[in-house]
């Protein structure tokens, strides 16, 4: 006790805005026992034995944690057969089989999608032709003709997105002038400007500071006279002003005001002092160099790390330099071997999916004391990050804590895992020694976390305030991520965790953060989800947060977006919604049902009171009906996003954990319910 009362005043002293419940640190530890266990279905027991059997065997037995493999498009395999080109490794083995990973992901119709079962998309369509060129396709390949074909009713080679364009003018293949300018003097902006790099999102930041010295640079690189793509060009131009596809904008907009930055930035370009050009060079290596340390790669993705190999080739590092090796190895730790061909993943997720299966074998009975969960709680434990990051420019007296995503990313923690992983710890049962540190770490995650709550009462993904709307307006923005502000989905997790330590709405983070929500819901009663696909997840991480924090559940604004919830139920009892409602909203709650999106809206069905409700009932129907022998579920659609419009994911293990506690979460409300029937 004395031990836990002088951890609780490190840090921040006692700050107002820290204050916490009296009975915060009893709230981590694992709840007493169930009383009588009131006999349930067969087949729902059935289920969640075999589904807790089929997790269990995905563990890493020897550390303790999860890591499910991390699915995306075909671009990183495309750009991975141009990083090995600029390499010097186009003979390499690897190019036929990334090749041919690519050509077995083709569309019908000729081109390459953004996400399964959705349109094809000019900018990996473009890639993917490139990048068989590279591996010695011909251009009169059946699969590049049709390729060619729907690249030009796309709209042309021309309506390729930025990056796109600037790995071509690095070969050479398209104009620099039809390329954004990213001129490695934004370094240069002190971070007190309006104008600085921290005013990105840091995944913008890993990928732009590289390709600031790529443009610098501009290394002449001969592209194989087998790899050019004059065909792609319906005339001589090898490029289009900007202003051209740029979206529509007035002659008075700050579309406008870049667009001319851009053409004086170009216009200076080899004229400006030679020392500012040297300086800001060397700002930009050093930061990179500087958030090398502790993490598996710039910012440990894959747009980080590729474009940080390139840049240090541009800036004479041999591959025989450690610092350059560690990237190149840590590029190819993201390979998955298919037999005959490679995919490349866009980065790991051990934090994440150990986090949620710890959550899903506890909230679905499994023993609090598992040495599967104990493994886990220490490997979680072993991830806390101690050292400042990025975030720490926007919010400069925030206390040190949080976890990361991936293995190694000590620069930059974000919300969403560290409510994430503080939500899991908090259902293991540690010895005394483990239960301290886990009450030391999760008093320095509750610390960050409040401190990173944004002025409008939301919270983001890795930065605080993070939501200058004009930085979406800069011509290499066009990832439509670009900045990093508040959302719904994150913001109702972070709401849950505190609520399950003992917040309500009389402490002003809860208050302010409620008050956010209620004004992000949408008309009908859903809300956005900006980190997984769509209002399904954004509803159900809402209701859920509301939930745990003592909301009025049967208040008007709940039971709007439970009414919407079972509005779109499918006939089948599942719920189902594809990456297609990002761009067009009417969409929303549309598409084949899939395991994780039946999940979400149980639960969050659950949370607003209708656990008895028919809707519920035929959802987990649909769960017990749809799982394989294994004890797994089959899922056919793309369920989280990267960047909404541009870049999605398929996390494998959606479809297993979260069924897993939608439907442990339904037992122990049927538990509930049989209790109350018998007080009654």
């Amino acid at each position: 006790m004395v031990k836990r009362m002088l951890a609780d005043w490190l840090g921040p002293f006692g700050r107002p805005m820290y204050r916490k419940p009296r009975e915060w640190a009893e709230k981590l530890r694992p709840s007493a026992e169930d009383g009588p266990d009131h006999e349930l279905p067969s087949a729902l027991e059935d289920a969640v034995r075999k589904a807790q059997d089929a997790l269990l065997r995905r563990q890493n037995a020897e550390d303790g944690y999860w890591c499910a493999e991390l699915l995306s498009d075909t671009t990183c395999d495309s750009d991975t057969i141009m990083l090995l080109n600029f390499l010097g490794r186009g003979n390499s083995p690897k190019v036929r089989r990334y090749a041919k990973f690519i050509l077995d992901h083709q569309n019908p119709d000729g081109g390459w999608s953004i996400y399964r079962n959705g349109p094809s998309e000019i900018s990996a369509t473009v890639k993917a032709y490139w990048a068989l060129k590279f591996a010695g396709y011909s251009p009169e390949d059946p699969s590049l003709r049709r390729a060619r074909s729907r690249i030009f009713q796309l709209g042309g080679i021309h309506r390729v997105n930025t990056y796109s364009k600037f790995y071509m003018a690095v070969w050479g293949l398209y104009d620099w002038r039809g390329v954004p300018a990213i001129p490695p003097e934004i370094l240069l902006f002190p971070n007190w400007f309006y104008f600085n790099i921290y005013q990105m999102s840091s995944w913008t930041r890993a990928i732009v500071v590289p390709l600031s010295i790529i443009w610098s640079e501009r290394p002449k690189l001969d592209c194989p006279p087998h790899a050019r793509l004059d065909e792609l060009f319906p005339d001589s131009r090898r490029y289009i002003p900007l202003g051209e596809v740029m979206p529509p904008h007035g002659f008075v907009s700050w579309t406008n005001f870049f667009l001319l930055w851009d053409g004086l930035f170009k216009q200076m370009e080899g004229r400006g002092g030679h020392w500012i050009r040297q300086w800001a060079l060397r700002l930009a290596e050093d930061w990179i160099l500087e958030r090398l340390q502790d993490s598996d790669g710039l910012g440990a993705i894959y747009p980080g790390i590729a474009n940080t190999i390139m840049a240090m080739k541009c800036l004479g590092y041999p591959e025989t330099d450690p610092r350059l090796k560690r990237q190149i190895d840590h590029l190819f730790e993201l390979e998955l071997d298919r037999g005959d061909s490679l995919e490349i993943q866009p980065c790991v997720s051990p934090v994440w999916d150990t986090a949620i299966a710890v959550i899903a074998l506890a909230e679905s009975g499994l023993d609090r004391r598992h040495p599967a969960l104990v493994s886990s709680a220490r490997w979680l434990l072993e991830k806390e990050i101690r050292r400042p990051g990025d975030w720490r420019v926007m919010n400069p007296e925030g206390p040190i804590g949080g976890w990361a995503f991936e293995f190694n990313n000590a620069f930059y923690p974000d919300i969403d895992d560290t409510a994430m992983v503080m939500l899991a710890l908090r259902h293991v049962d540690l010895g005394e020694h483990d239960a301290l540190s886990r009450e030391k770490a999760c008093l320095r995650g509750l610390h960050w976390l409040i401190s990173m709550q944004s002025r409008d009462g939301g919270w983001a993904a890795f930065d605080k305030d993070n939501t200058k709307y004009v930085f979406t307006q800069i011509p290499f923005a066009d990832h439509n991520a670009v900045i990093d502000p508040p959302t719904a989905d994150i913001t109702g997790r972070v709401l849950e965790l505190l609520g399950y330590v003992g917040y309500d709405a009389s402490y002003p983070a809860v208050h302010s953060a409620v008050d956010f929500l209620l004004r992000e819901q949408e008309a009908d009663g859903s809300w956005y989800g900006r980190w997984c696909v769509n209002y399904i997840y954004g509803t159900w991480q809402v209701l859920r947060g509301l939930s745990a924090i003592g909301f009025d559940m049967r208040s008007p604004s709940v039971q709007k977006a439970a009414d919407w919830l079972e509005q779109v139920q499918l006939p089948s009892g599942g719920w189902g919604e594809t990456c297609a409602t990002y761009a067009d909203p009417s969409l929303k709650g549309r598409g084949p049902a899939t395991p994780a999106q039946t999940a979400w809206a149980v639960m969050a069905l659950m949370a607003a009171g209708r656990i008895d409700s028919e809707a519920v009932e035929r959802g987990v129907e649909h769960l017990l009906s749809t799982q394989r022998s294994d004890g797994t579920w089959d899922e056919t659609e793309y369920t989280g996003t990267g960047f909404p419009k541009v870049y999605y994911l398929e996390y494998t293990l959606y479809r297993d954990y979260f069924p897993l506690i939608a439907l442990g979460s339904y037992c122990a409300g049927l538990r509930d319910l049989k209790q109350a029937a018998i007080h009654l």
